[in-house]
């Protein structure tokens, strides 16, 4: 799992080392299956903040805080 303290962007800036060093090659089997399994860990750590934040953002919304914009087409 990440590292609990790290933002949500310094683990997409880990993730992305992780796609890059995998992109390259050139890493002994064992070792890209270490890479891999890190950046799923990274990856499902950072959906699970992405959700997180939604949930967050619709609760301001439903709780009245933030009126959302709506199309003058619909009236």
């Amino acid at each position: 799992m990440a590292d609990p303290h790290q933002t949500f962007e310094q683990i997409l800036g880990s993730l992305e080392t992780v796609v890059r060093e995998l992109e390259q090659g050139g890493l002994p089997l064992e070792q890209a299956l270490e890479r891999f399994e890190t950046g799923i860990k990274l990856a499902r750590e950072g959906a699970r903040r992405l959700d997180e934040a939604q949930r967050r953002v619709e609760e301001i919304l439903e709780g009245g805080e933030i009126v959302p914009v709506r199309d003058n087409a619909d009236g």
